[in-house]
């Protein structure tokens, strides 16, 4: 069977994060720069192949002294790891729309296997004739795991920082 290339459309796809601050509300990032790339035999998705890298430095979160304290070496050390890297190792298909996307996870020198859930929107023929394709991916992480272990006490004892993180994205692609 043939392979088939799938190209990430970064101007139809985002790259958030969210994490408990105080423990009473949570703070939202992105990553603005990105890259993905998908290769499957044919249109079988269960075959999906997927690498994913995101530019550290493109952390947002509306306030430019956190963006500074995650770039430290305090959170993702930029300057020593400057990409967060997602190798695929398995695609799971659970339903029509729903799979399970196995992999590994690495940022600031560590690798991890995460698990994550992914819903498939479907593929369409856009007006311009490019086939694509898109997804929402959602998963969570210990922080911890990947040594981003910095944290502080509030006056009453709660964790400034939670460690897990939720992982949400939805990307789209387009046939090469």
């Amino acid at each position: 069977m043939e392979t088939t290339k799938w190209a990430l459309d970064p101007s139809h796809s985002e790259l958030q994060f969210k994490v408990k601050h105080m423990m009473i509300s949570s703070v939202t990032g992105h990553f603005h720069k990105f890259t993905a790339s998908v290769e499957t035999e044919g249109d079988d998705l269960t075959t999906a192949k997927v690498h994913f890298a995101a530019d550290v430095d493109s952390i947002s979160t509306n306030n430019k002294q956190r963006e500074a304290h995650l770039k430290s070496a305090d959170f993702f050390d930029a300057d020593n790891h400057s990409q967060i890297t997602f190798e695929g190792t398995k695609m799971e298909k659970h339903s029509e729309e729903k799979y399970k996307l196995y992999g590994n996870l690495t940022m600031r020198g560590h690798t991890h296997p995460v698990t994550l859930d992914v819903e498939y929107g479907g593929t369409i023929k856009d007006p311009y004739g490019l086939t694509r394709c898109g997804f929402t991916i959602d998963g969570k992480i210990n922080r911890k795991d990947y040594g981003l272990t910095w944290n502080a006490l509030t006056e009453t004892g709660g964790m400034m920082v939670s460690d897990e993180v939720k992982i949400h994205s939805n990307v789209e692609f387009t046939k090469s």
